[in-house]
């Protein structure tokens, strides 16, 4: 069985660098190569023996990766590209349920007949998109799009990845057709729905979003706060149906069956198959079930279990029908996590085991219950280790984070995880044909849900529970643990385990400590996080730290953006928030943020006060304990040492932009003027009721726009640096050109270019 193994590896390894290293025309000439390589090694195997056969192995391996990517990517990509800006009569069939946007309906579907035919195409509609079901067959006019590159040009993986490689606007009328027998490929959508309304109805709100993600992996209803400490605890996987699960499933029917490896396969296999039904073939599912299955097959064909062959032949399989899926996040986490516990996993519950003094004992006996907790402590912790071995850069250079807390999480959590699961999956199918037993069976699992809902939410909420990428030493540590885990398995695989795990706990201890200090380094520092079209401006004044507004359309909450960034440096405490004005881009990210952080008070002005948002930050101020001020009249913030805040109330009318606080920081002989979305006649207001000084930062007003940082304020305060918080590509055209031509000789740096943006002064006197 390792030759399929080694075949599997050259496959793979030939798919990942044509569609990660090589340009798009090379693989077919390498595969070229590959196949004389392939040649000269047959006919070498009668010289060289086992050499030449494994040279052989891997030189078809590698010419079948590279001709095959090639040969996919002109069936499929090409076409698809060609399709490009095209606006078409798109005749398809609905494969997935609609799922609803921001601006409508988004809904999978394959084209049937005409342009595209048989590409699967992602299609946005207006209301009518509501009504589609899997199976329907559907006309209408679309604009169609290549999947894999943005509207802005830039190449994504996205969507080709999952070998969706069209997305399509509908215009106008979409006609749609029922068919009389349901499709056998709409068959697992709709049982997936089943089941997922079946969860849903027979547990309480509180607890039904969190079973229906642990069982089926479909995340929708999970709350962003609840999102957001299961990232930050290392808990996510926990919500993505993944091997984890289908292995909880092997545990029940194991404990069921006993050790009768045979029988246990033969029972195992079609339940498998079913969940993977009911859960819609997900790929995530998809992944897991087919590693599973080839590990239950070894017993029935009468062979040794082999985790290489398993492995490689899973990933030949899922990328024989997709090579593009190689770019998928998820894939290669799983595939990474899983061989990280073969590697690892095993050594590391070994040296648990003796160090536990753990001993077999037969199942049920006083000495196997007695060892029940510290044997799940020791097999946890090997596997929440193995996984992270291969897993912690990835997730590094995907999400810029890692979660410190994974281990101590995945103790506290698995075994409530895996009730859950088992509890959930058996509600769920019970539900379909019995509600009401259903409901009685999901009293006992819901209290598993709340627990771990709370403990997430208390792991999520320690300030270094995950670090972000954004420090430079934990980019470094994060590639010191890599060099070490690599120099572990090469040099030495299996031993001394301690002298690594130590080296990469205190270069941890030195990346936070240095991560600390350069945060405060300097008197005072200002920061305009990029939140995407909003603003997000952390100030630091000695250890006073404020945070003028919050809010943006960035792909991460801004309030999560915010807390990141001051969490990464050990700190859980913001001493004041002020937020401008109550709009979107200034405050939609406050709420989150209230959930991560304890803020000691917030400023905000006393208009708008019908607004949705402003009542909804009172209320979770009021819950929190938060003080809050209503800047009525002007106010100063006399800190610690010559550090000042002074916030000047309202003084435009009419729009709510004109309606915000204005904020003048000063540190000695620095200062710094945010205006927020201020127009130019509440500038000019502003200079005549205040004594502005000449400042060294500005915060250009209203991100940009030609209507803000007139001449007449430039002039008065003088700056010398300006920042200018925008979104890449935004709807508004900002900053407009008149403001960029008003700002001309200053330094001017962008969110949108330069990402966040820092500026920081130790001396303050000069």
């Amino acid at each position: 069985m390792r030759i399929l193994a080694a075949l599997a590896a050259s496959y793979c390894a030939a798919v990942l660098a044509a569609v990660y290293v090589l340009p798009e025309l090379w693989s077919a000439p390498v595969c070229v190569l590959c196949l004389v390589g392939t040649v000269c090694a047959a006919l070498a195997v009668r010289r060289f023996g086992r050499r030449a056969k494994l040279a052989v192995l891997w030189a078809a391996g590698l010419a079948l990766g590279f001709g095959w990517t090639a040969g996919y990517r002109t069936l499929f990509v090409s076409p698809a590209r060609a399709l490009d800006g095209q606006t078409v009569r798109l005749t398809a069939q609905v494969l997935q349920w609609p799922q609803e946007t921001r601006w409508g309906y988004s809904v999978l579907v394959r084209a049937g007949t005409g342009s595209g035919a048989g590409t699967d195409t992602l299609l946005y509609t207006d209301e009518q998109g509501a009504a589609l079901r899997p199976g329907d067959r559907i006309q209408t006019v679309a604009r169609l799009s290549f999947a894999g590159r943005t509207s802005a040009g830039e190449e994504i993986a996205y969507y080709t990845a999952k070998g969706v490689f069209l997305t399509g606007r509908a215009y106008g009328p979409i006609a749609a057709e029922r068919p009389e027998r349901t499709p056998l490929t709409a068959l697992p959508a709709l049982l997936s729905r089943g089941l997922e309304e079946s969860i849903l109805r027979a547990f309480p709100e509180d607890a039904g979003a969190q079973i229906l993600a642990v069982v089926t992996g479909n995340r929708k209803n999970l709350t962003q706060p609840f999102t957001t400490s299961l990232q930050r605890a290392g808990l996510s996987h926990t919500a993505a149906v993944s091997g984890m699960h289908l292995s909880f499933l092997a545990g029940f029917f194991s404990l069921l069956l006993g050790k009768r490896r045979r029988r246990t396969s033969l029972v195992m296999a079609p339940a498998v198959l079913l969940f993977v039904l009911a859960a819609g073939c997900t790929p995530s599912v998809v992944r897991a079930a087919v590693m599973l299955l080839l590990l239950l097959a070894a017993p029935l064909f009468g062979r040794e279990r082999d985790d290489a062959t398993a492995l490689g032949t899973a990933a030949l399989v899922l990328l024989l029908q997709n090579p593009l899926a190689v770019a998928h996040t998820g894939l290669q986490l799983s595939f990474a996590a899983v061989a990280g516990i073969f590697l690892v996993s095993e050594p590391v519950q070994r040296r648990l085991t003796a160090l536990l003094r753990l001993r077999p004992a037969k199942k049920w006996s006083g000495r196997w219950l007695l060892q029940l907790v510290p044997g799940y402590c020791a097999a946890t912790l090997s596997a929440t280790a193995g996984a992270l071995v291969f897993t912690l850069p990835l997730t590094a250079i995907h999400f810029s984070s890692v979660s410190l807390l994974a281990p101590l999480s995945n103790l506290l959590t698995l075994w409530a995880v895996a009730a859950m699961f088992c509890g959930g999956l058996a509600v769920g199918l019970t539900g379909l044909a019995c509600p009401a037993a259903a409901a009685a069976l999901a009293v006992p699992a819901a209290p598993f849900a709340r627990y771990l809902d709370e403990t997430a939410r208390l792991l999520g909420r320690f300030p270094l529970a995950a670090v972000t990428m954004d420090s430079a030493y934990y980019k470094l540590w994060v590639c010191l643990v890599s060099a070490c885990v690599l120099a572990a398995l090469v040099l030495r695989p299996g031993r001394r385990l301690a002298l690594p795990a130590g080296l990469c706990v205190l270069s941890l201890c030195a990346a936070a400590a240095l991560t600390n200090l350069d945060f405060a380094r300097g008197q005072v520092s200002v920061t305009a996080l990029d939140v995407g079209q909003g603003q997000c401006v952390l100030v630091r004044q000695g250890r006073f730290l404020t945070l003028i507004d919050c809010g943006g359309d960035g792909y991460e909450n801004p309030g999560d953006t915010a807390a990141n960034h001051i969490q990464n440096t050990g700190r859980g405490r913001l001493d004041l928030l002020v937020l401008t004005h109550f709009h979107d881009d200034h405050a939609n990210g406050v709420p989150q943020l209230l959930e991560r952080l304890d803020v000691s008070a917030i400023a905000m002005p006393d208009t708008d006060r019908d607004a949705p948002l402003r009542r909804e930050i009172l209320a979770l101020a009021r819950e929190r304990g938060t003080e809050v001020w209503l800047i009525r009249e002007d106010a100063v913030l006399e800190l610690d040492g010559n550090s000042r805040l002074t916030l000047f109330a309202p003084l435009g009318g009419g729009d709510v932009n004109e309606q915000g606080l204005t904020v003048l920081a000063s540190t000695g002989e620095f200062d710094a003027l945010f205006t927020g979305d201020m127009g130019s006649e509440s500038e000019l207001l502003l200079l005549e009721h205040a004594a502005l000084p000449d400042i060294e930062l500005l915060m250009a007003g209203h991100h940009g726009s030609k209507g803000a940082t007139s001449q007449a304020l430039l002039d008065a305060v003088t700056p010398e640096y300006v920042f200018l918080s925008v979104g890449e590509n935004n709807r508004y055209g900002h900053p407009a050109p008149e403001t960029l031509e008003r700002l001309e000789g200053l330094a001017v740096y962008r969110t949108d270019l330069q990402g966040n943006l820092t500026l920081r002064v130790s001396d303050t006197e000069g």
